[in-house]
């Protein structure tokens, strides 16, 4: 299967395709896959995710699926790559990481039916959808800053065509450890089926982005933790979690909170007190 990378090479950014443990540039200018720095695989113009996909995160939950998807967008200003630091703010403690599998549109979609959307679909590529649980008591909604934060949207290493989506294997390691054990066939909606979806009433142009969901145990992380995704096929994103060099500014907007909702989500199945808001004064 054909995979596609965008590196920085020589103070641009460059298209280039693997070949074994090397990278190969248009005009054959070679880098090892190793030391090369790694740029989001496609530029798009909006990074749209499903909440809920996966069995096994419903049932972490103890909830049921709605009878359609839903869905959350993440601005491109949150775009990061393989081997990119995840910046987690000073002043704030619950940071998860989602690994996922993202959709790359291939040709501008509107109005199609499930049974078109592959021919719109230019590959897939890798997806860790992290989560700022501290804002989630004010932003469960938009989940803009919780989901849209800068660094919180890597992709990669590369874009793979020709990729078959069906019974792949999802794992996420935190260093070293898996931590996340999925597969594509727990999702209740399929690639297709979400492009689709979208495409009705949003129109999705060559490298726009949809994110299609995580497996369970999706758990916070801490400054100096390395976190990988690996999906079957796609290869190994990796990042790892650094602490932002300024702190949350106190002067104006909501402040990371710690209540029984941000703690619940976090800590999955973990929290006695799951999806308990705390009473509104």
């Amino acid at each position: 299967m054909p995979e596609y990378r965008r590196i920085l090479l020589d103070g641009a950014a460059v298209q280039v395709t693997v070949d074994g443990d090397e990278l190969v540039a248009g005009d054959g200018r070679r880098v090892k896959t190793e030391e090369a720095h790694h740029l989001p695989p496609v530029v798009p113009s909006k990074v749209i995710a499903v909440h809920l996909n996966h069995q096994s995160r419903v049932d972490e939950f103890g909830i049921e699926l709605p009878p359609t998807p839903t869905y959350f967008h993440k601005p491109t200003s949150a775009l990061n790559s393989h081997k990119g630091a995840i910046v987690r703010p000073e002043g704030c403690k619950w940071l998860n990481y989602e690994g996922e599998v993202a959709i790359v549109i291939g040709r501008t979609a509107r109005n199609i039916s499930p049974e078109e959307a592959g021919e719109y679909i230019a590959g897939y590529t890798v997806a860790n959808d992290y989560g700022l649980h501290d804002f989630r008591d004010t932003d469960a909604g938009s989940m803009l800053r919780v989901k849209g934060s800068d660094t919180l949207c890597p992709l990669g290493p590369g874009l793979v065509t020709d990729w078959d989506f069906r019974g792949k294997s999802l794992r996420t390691y935190v260093n070293g450890e898996v931590v996340q054990d999925g597969s594509t066939d727990e999702m209740q909606w399929d690639m297709h089926y979400l492009v689709a979806d979208i495409a009705r009433t949003i129109t999705l142009h060559p490298g726009d982005v949809l994110l299609s969901g995580t497996p369970a145990n999706s758990r916070p992380v801490q400054p100096g933790d390395v976190v990988e995704v690996e999906v079957e096929g796609l290869g190994r994103l990796t990042n790892h979690i650094v602490t932002g060099p300024t702190a949350i500014r106190t002067d104006v907007g909501a402040q990371p909170t710690e209540s029984e909702e941000v703690l619940s989500t976090a800590l999955g199945g973990d929290w006695e007190f799951r999806g308990i808001r705390p009473p509104r004064r």
